[in-house]
């Protein structure tokens, strides 16, 4: 039956920013035949989401189960507490073997007397300091990290060391300034050997602790943490010349349909775009910055995101070529995913973060765990990364933890349920208030509120899957808009893990019970006028103010003290 049947030992292997559809799976220019074998092989999902559009809080988010207003980290700029509860932690406890290989970012790359960060130039870049570190770092017992997208000058830890000791003494070449003698540069051709990049790296590091694994015969959690393809688009030879900007296609749209968006939408078009009024903590907020439209800059950068895949791809097939190898497979739960999505374009957009389209929320997703999942299946069913962990520990044979806030996924990943959660939520705190939204999708429709602000969005995503129609004013969605605002406070309340809600707002008092489906707007007089299709505006009104009010006191135990 194998050595560790009782315990089934897991494999998380992630990306950095791939965009939902950057699997050849669903896109008939991309190769990544390894993922696609992974696929075969077990169950991909059309409806993943992150629980934030940014690199930390996601990441924070699938290692805790928790959402970024839970576990702290709330913020490009903000850490992990490493107090807070993790996976790796518990299932070291439980007697797993913990191993995280390449990009972390649970924490900022400045840190102060109060916030202290690893992942700042004065420990990245000490490379002796991680040559000798030994201490548990979120669980995990054993790490290897780097911080750097491609040629970065980020650039350091263990990667740096393994590109010592593998004889890449003139490592600094590859790499932007001041930490090497690259200028900067957003796209092309990357010039280190495919032998040093950090996806063979990764695949090797990986590897060899598998293989330790083995020999120690102790179930795993293993996570390969892959960097690409996240922006600057760089990529070896031959994968910077596989595909021609030609051949990509770029979603159409009209700059007209920002006349119905929040005003930051048409501003950031602007050749000087005041943007002051969303800027609060001093530090920069991604996206808000001028876009400029150019679609042959965003085809060559779509083009050499692809090659950057398919590169990472292959090492993700070593990978999966490993376990097979040591036997592993059939007692091994494997996933694939990424912390959030892209923009190329779409709208008029580059980037991350403030833009809550379905191209930044949503993420590919792959789980396979033979004889347990069904093979080749594909999914419309809501997952959120928040789920991971849950539903991990629940497959394992182990009671989910109540710090966990994600939803068990397990019947669903195995086959016998075809859903296992109506919603899902994803959050924005970038900034304390005045850039702070928050989006609830539904299966057919998305909506998402701006804290304090009387603007949002709301798409119909089953009839307008390109979110190009802004029905937040549209007289004719109006009920639907209440029903939306107010199945959100209901998700809300329950992840506050209250039931019942009573405010006095106005002449107004609002009464909500989650478990008896009570909710009521009583005048002084005490006439409800929750159903009266005549106040429905002011019932918009009211449930603004409760979910603004909700989300907006929610505590940050620190503040942003970098922009990343």
């Amino acid at each position: 039956m194998g050595w560790n049947m009782e315990k089934p030992n897991i494999l998380l292997i992630t990306s950095d920013q791939q965009h939902f559809s950057m699997l050849g799976k669903v896109n008939e220019i991309l190769k990544t035949p390894n993922l696609d074998g992974l696929a075969d092989e077990g169950m991909s999902f059309d409806r993943a989401y992150c629980p934030n559009p940014t690199c930390s809080p996601s990441r924070a988010s699938i290692l805790t189960g928790m959402y970024p207003s839970e576990h702290g980290c709330w913020s490009l700029g903000t850490k992990l507490p490493e107090s807070t509860p993790t996976l790796a932690e518990y299932l070291s406890e439980k007697g797993y073997q913990t191993a995280l290989i390449g990009k972390a970012h649970f924490q900022p790359i400045k840190g102060t007397k109060e916030f202290p960060s690893l992942e700042t130039p004065e420990f990245m870049w000490d490379i002796d300091f991680w040559r000798n570190f030994d201490k548990d770092f979120y669980g995990f017992k054993h790490i290897e990290l780097l911080r750097n997208h491609t040629a970065e000058h980020w650039v350091g830890q263990h990667y740096v060391a393994w590109l010592e000791d593998n004889g890449c003494k003139n490592w600094r070449k590859y790499f932007f300034r001041p930490r090497g003698k690259m200028f900067n540069k957003e796209m092309g051709n990357w010039k280190i050997p495919e032998k040093y990049h950090y996806n063979a790296w990764i695949a090797e590091r990986t590897n060899a602790i598998l293989q330790d694994c083995k020999e120690d015969k102790k179930p795993f959690f293993v996570w390969a943490s892959f960097p690409d393809p996240h922006y600057p688009q760089l990529v070896p030879s031959p994968y910077d010349k596989m595909y021609s900007p030609n051949d990509m296609k770029l979603d159409d749209f009209s700059f007209e349909e920002h006349e119905k968006n929040p005003p930051y939408f048409k501003e950031v078009f602007k050749k000087s775009p005041k943007l002051a009024e969303y800027k609060e903590s001093g530090f920069g907020v991604h996206g808000l910055h001028r876009h400029i439209y150019n679609k042959k800059k965003q085809q060559k950068k779509l083009a050499y995101s692809y090659g950057m895949v398919t590169f990472m791809d292959k090492y993700i097939g070593k990978i999966l070529d490993k376990v097979k190898e040591l036997g592993l497979d059939d007692n091994t739960i494997i996933i694939f995913t990424t912390d959030h999505g892209d923009l190329f374009g779409q709208h008029g957009f580059i980037h991350k973060c403030i833009f809550h389209y379905e191209d930044l929320l949503r993420v590919p997703m792959i789980v396979k765990y033979k004889n347990h999942i069904p093979s080749g299946k594909r999914s419309d069913s809501l997952q959120s990364l928040v789920d991971l962990a849950p539903t991990l520990c629940d497959l394992c044979g182990l009671e989910i933890p109540k710090s966990m806030t994600g939803e068990n996924q397990s019947a669903v990943w195995q086959g016998e349920k075809s859903s296992g959660r109506d919603y899902v939520i994803c959050e924005n705190r970038h900034e304390p208030h005045l850039m702070h939204l928050v989006s609830y999708v539904e299966q057919d429709y998305k909506i998402t509120v701006y804290e304090n602000r009387d603007y949002g969005e709301m798409y119909d995503l089953k009839n307008d899957s390109g979110e190009h129609n802004n029905l937040w004013n549209d007289d004719n969605y109006k009920q639907q808009k209440a029903q939306m605002l107010y199945n959100y406070l209901c998700a809300e309340m329950k992840k506050d893990k209250t039931l019942t809600c009573t405010s006095q707002i106005d002449d107004f008092t609002i009464n909500i019970d989650i478990a008896s489906k009570i909710a009521t707007i009583l005048d002084k007089c005490g006439k409800n006028y929750w159903d009266d299709n005549n106040y429905t505006d002011n019932k918009i009104n009211i449930l603004l103010k409760l979910i603004s009010d909700r989300i907006g006191s929610r505590k940050m135990w620190m503040p942003r003290i970098a922009g990343a």
